[in-house]
Order: C-alpha cells, then structure tokens, then sequence
C-alpha cells in the first residue's frame, strides 16, 4: 500500500542523497551488505531483550535500502545482480527481525509464542513469492493492504510498546494472510487471459529474433561483398 503511494514521492527526496553518496566511491552493493550487518545487530539486540534498541538498529538497517537505489540511479549502476541482491538481502533481513522476536517471546512468554511471529514471517516470504512468480510469467502482483513497508511499521511499533506485541502481532498475521489472498486473486484473474498475453510475447520475441537475425546477415553480406586489400 505505501509502496504504490509514496514511492514516487521518496525517490525524489532521497535523489540528492544519492548524489551525495556517488562521491563517496561507495556501490549500491556496499549499502545492500551495510544493511544486512545492521540487520543481524537489531535481531540479537532483539532477541536480547533490548527492544528499542533492536528498533534503532532496525531504522538504520532500512536507511541503506532506502539509499541504495537512489545511489544506482546517481552512479548509473543499476544492474539486474543488484536487483536481485537487494531483493534478497530483503528477506534475509526480514527473517532476521522476526526471528530475533521469536527468540524474544520464547525466552519471555513461553516457547508457544515462537511461532506467532514465525507464522508472519512464513505469509510474509509466500506475498513475496507470489509476486515474484506473477511477474515471471508476465503477470502483475504488486499492491496489498501489508506489504513490507507495513509489516516493519508495525513490528517497530509493537518493539516500541512491547505490552502491545502480541497484540500487534496478531493483526499482523490477519492481515498478512489477507494481503497473501489479495494477491492471490490479483493474479488469478490476470490469469484468465494468460494465453493471450503469452501467444503476444511470444510474438514480440519471434520478431525481435527475426529482427536481429536479419541484421547479422546483412553484416555478414556487407563483409563478403566488401573488396579484400
């Protein structure tokens, strides 16, 4: 939900950061790793017991994703290995989160507990592979009422006010499982005219191989033809 929102908005205030870090000689990668070392810092303090620090860390580590991208557009180095880095270094961090909760209400609240926040993490990772599937097969999945960017608000939140976790957690998972359903019938009904797109890209591709075919027979004709010295 805010992805769609207010994506546009954050790119434009975070592209002079961008620029600025350019000058740096830092990559995007350098970012995506820094992220991840914060990550795995928030989930120990987390699973510590130090739940505002764990948010603290958890803040910085989403600052390095939030500048990465900016910094790929700046240094023009975006690459797809970056995209599926980040993409990547995204669960992993969310796996860290949660599983510093988990290890927190198990050690506090009974090993029972665990599994609320695994059972979040688990519809959170299966949003993700819907989305990640539609696209591969040239369908759309993106929006849903919690996607990542809610999910963190509301894990932060609940860190913050730890009387209120459990609670938060709960809605978490509803409305998780919610958007895992949205996303479902998103794409199952793009699905409907699923073979009509196909046979089009398959068109699409059956011409540009055409095009580029023949292309390098002209370059091969040019070079036979072409007087040897």
């Amino acid at each position: 939900m805010f992805d769609g929102r207010f994506r546009a908005p954050v790119e434009r205030a975070v592209k002079p950061i961008g620029d600025g870090l350019r000058r740096t000689g830092l990559t995007p990668d350098h970012l995506t790793i820094l992220g991840l070392v914060l990550a795995v810092a928030a989930s120990v303090a987390i699973g510590a017991g130090a739940l505002r620090a764990g948010v603290v860390l958890g803040v910085l580590a989403a600052l390095p994703d939030l500048f990465d991208g900016a910094l790929a557009k700046a240094s023009n180095n975006a690459s797809q290995r970056g995209a599926f880095f980040d993409s990547v270094a995204d669960r992993v961090t969310d796996m860290l989160l949660f599983g510093g909760v988990a290890w927190y209400l198990a050690s506090t609240e009974g090993a029972h507990w665990a599994i609320l926040p695994l059972a979040v993490m688990g519809l959170s990772s299966l949003i993700s592979y819907e989305r990640a599937k539609a696209e591969s097969l040239g369908l759309q999945a993106k929006g849903g009422l919690m996607e990542r960017a809610e999910r963190l608000i509301l894990l932060g939140f609940g860190l913050l006010f730890d009387s209120l976790l459990i609670p938060i957690l709960w809605v978490m998972l509803g409305l998780t499982a919610f958007t895992a359903v949205q996303r479902f019938v998103k794409v199952w009904r793009q699905a409907v005219a699923a073979p009509v797109v196909l046979e089009r890209q398959a068109a699409r591709r059956s011409r540009r191989v055409a095009r580029r075919t023949a292309r390098a027979h002209r370059r091969t004709e040019f070079r036979r033809r072409r007087p040897h010295p």
